[in-house]
């Protein structure tokens, strides 16, 4: 079964991403998670799709794809 979670925000903040996510906040260097989102230019950055069951978030312009779950355990590192 997928994980589900509510993503309330994704926003970028230089080269971090901050994610709001089941009510808490997380940021992440895109260093540790995507070369593809730390090249990516703001347009690219904010046209995002957040899956139905909140398992993850689509960037259709670099074709980049990553899971909530990956995410929240980058974090705690």
């Amino acid at each position: 079964m997928l994980a589900t979670h509510k993503i309330q925000d994704v926003t970028f903040e230089s080269d971090m991403l901050s994610l709001r996510v089941d009510g808490r906040l997380i940021k992440i260097l895109l260093d540790k998670i995507s070369p593809r989102l730390k090249s990516a230019d703001e347009e690219q950055r904010n046209f995002y799709k957040i899956s139905p069951s909140g398992y993850g978030i689509h960037w259709p312009l670099i074709d980049e794809d990553l899971s909530v779950e990956a995410l929240l355990r980058q974090s705690e590192i």
